[in-house]
């Protein structure tokens, strides 16, 4: 016997097995390959654009919460996300100037001024503190990928899984948001605890309780407002112990379940922070005090809570109440409101979405509720977190961006692919005809997105689909749906091209990012009296050009009234910039 015919049967053997294993898997390898094609786009992106205006305060404040557990720091926000994004800049040479000689009456001017001194002490690499700080939130939008797959394979199957990965992957709100230390990890948080309730529910057993309280402890970890997550969990395990008897379980057992849950929910909360209760500076105290009355309740409950949670925590929950129940100025298709409207996310939806998901979310919605009239109560897994979360987000006057309502997407994603392996895999009467369109409208529907998604790239944040074409963006939506300050690389190059060296400027995140760049940022919105310099250009956000970014100022300023901070540069509405970058910042040459 040769050498060459013992290999044949041994190579037909593992090409047998390959070919097994690659059916076994399929659906696992295409959601892989989604995924990292995915992860390859955001990279790319992260090459290509500055952080965002909230990253310049979010990356340094994670850096100072690992290194000296500065907690104060950026507090109204949870350090969770934060952590993460500097945990690969441990590994880098990066500058921490001291923050005992940092000024500011408040947690917020203390961040201000922390961020400006970290960014200027780290000019020499900034660039790489940028890239790298992002990497963690590209891992965390694959897991989140990976949690949609593993979701609508356990409610549906394989095939609904995939698809509902490939929604994912294609939406431009997602492929925004998946590279910015900020809202992708909340989406994450609320469908990983309503994965949890899934599981622990339909087996009621320890490990899946831990399991549960990891997540109820997650949630509110990434994100303030998912503390709506605690009565849901309350509520959940109350429902279990009532119908304990029915089910055939003991009570006993279960309550002591639930205590485990939200024991390690405590100590997830706990760790997000180090294992640290840094009490509350004085200045936050009286921040407390002044925004969140009555004070004497308020502190009191800091003080009854801080065995327990960390007072930061707590302090970050009481000021996101507060923040919350402010006004805001926002703005909806050519109308300006300091309340907001109820319908401000289903609108924004509307435009902010391509249309074949629009379309698909519609059809899927009224789909899965068609279904649970019918009894199938699977569907409630679905619907029941996207009506919550609309209910919350319906009564906010916080419409400032798309984004807040991303933790309602995988659900949508999961009803979308369920509704399309639906499709293909119904019983026809026509089975070679039917089946043939069905699989043409669902290659439609991903084909279109594809191309909507390549022709966004890589401008992302500022994307609105055909619905409104022929219209500047910053005429129908603002704040961080239309710019967020992460175009100022393209505006720095331009202006450098030209040998400019300042510009005045009104756009978000400029004062900070501009000058690492080598380009002096002239601010428009500089107190009254402040003598500004002649420039060749004027850069304005599409936030600052419909007005709802402008701040109002002391008598005159020239927008001492709401109707004149909206039209403070209305005279550049009608003007033609030289230059747009990234559909975000107009570039106006004025002399």
């Amino acid at each position: 016997m040769t050498t060459s015919s013992v290999r044949e049967p041994a190579a037909d053997a593992f090409s047998h097995w390959f070919r097994v294993a690659v059916r076994a898997h399929a659906a696992e390898l295409a959601t892989a390959a989604l995924l990292l094609v995915m992860a390859a786009n955001l990279l790319s992106v992260i090459a290509q654009k500055s952080i965002t205006i909230d990253e310049t305060s979010a990356i340094p404040s994670g850096c100072y919460y690992l290194t000296v557990g500065a907690f104060d720091l950026n507090s109204e926000h949870p350090p969770l996300p934060k952590i993460l994004a500097a945990l690969p800049l441990l590994f880098l040479d990066v500058e921490r100037p001291p923050l005992d000689q940092v000024p500011g009456d408040n947690y917020s001017q203390r961040t201000v001024m922390a961020a400006e001194r970290f960014w200027t002490a780290n000019r020499a690499h900034f660039q790489q503190i940028f890239f790298w700080a992002r990497v963690p939130v590209v891992l965390t939008t694959i897991m989140l990928g990976v949690l949609i797959f593993i979701y609508a394979q356990r409610l549906f199957d394989s095939r609904a899984a995939v698809l509902a990965v490939a929604l994912y992957s294609l939406e431009p709100n997602v492929l925004a948001h998946g590279r910015i230390i900020k809202d992708l990890y909340v989406a994450l948080a609320y469908l990983f605890f309503f994965l949890a309730v899934h599981v622990y529910c339909s087996t009621p057993r320890l490990r899946n309780a831990l399991l549960l309280g990891v997540a109820t402890g997650l949630a509110p970890a990434l994100k303030f407002s998912m503390v709506i997550v605690v009565p849901i969990f309350l509520i959940t395990g109350s429902v279990l112990l009532v119908l304990a008897k029915r089910r055939g379980q003991g009570r006993p057992r279960l309550f002591l379940q639930l205590a485990a849950a939200a024991a390690t929910a405590l100590i997830v909360i706990n760790a997000s922070y180090l294992f640290q209760h840094q009490a509350l500076v004085p200045a936050d105290t009286g921040e407390l005090i002044r925004t969140v009355p009555p004070a004497t309740p308020v502190l009191a409950i800091v003080h009854w809570l801080s065995p327990v949670l960390p007072p930061y925590f707590i302090f970050g929950n009481l000021t996101t109440l507060a923040h919350e129940a402010g006004d805001h100025h926002v703005f909806l298709f050519g109308m300006y409101s300091t309340k907001g409207w109820w319908y401000y996310f289903p609108a924004a939806f509307a435009v902010k979405t391509t249309l074949p998901f629009l379309l698909l979310t519609l059809l899927a919605i009224g789909w899965a509720v068609r279904e649970t009239i019918q009894g199938k109560w699977i569907f409630l897994m679905l619907l029941v977190p996207v009506a919550i979360y609309m209910l919350v987000a319906m009564t906010t006057s916080v419409n400032i961006g798309i984004r807040h309502f991303l933790p309602t997407f995988p659900f949508l994603f999961i009803m979308g692919g369920a509704l399309l392996d639906r499709l293909l895999g119904r019983q026809y009467r026509r089975p070679a005809l039917t089946a043939s369109a069905a699989l043409a409208v669902v290659a439609i529907l991903i084909g279109w997105m594809t191309v909507a998604a390549i022709r966004a790239y890589p401008d992302y944040i500022p994307y609105m689909n055909e619905l409104a074409w022929g219209r500047p963006h910053w005429q129908l939506l603002s704040d961080s749906n239309v710019e967020w300050g992460d175009d100022t690389e393209a505006l720095a190059q331009y202006l450098a091209a030209r040998g400019e060296r300042n510009v005045r400027a009104a756009f978000l995140g400029g004062s900070v990012l501009l000058p690492l760049y080598g380009v002096e940022y002239v601010d428009l919105l500089a107190p009254p009296g402040t003598s500004l310099p002649e420039t060749r250009y004027v850069a304005l956000g599409a936030s600052f050009l419909n007005g709802t970014s402008v701040p109002g100022w002391s008598e005159g300023s020239g927008r001492e009234t709401k109707d004149q901070q909206r039209n403070y540069f209305a005279a550049y509405r009608n003007r033609q910039p030289e230059a747009v970058f990234g559909q975000t910042i107009y570039l106006y040459r004025v002399k």
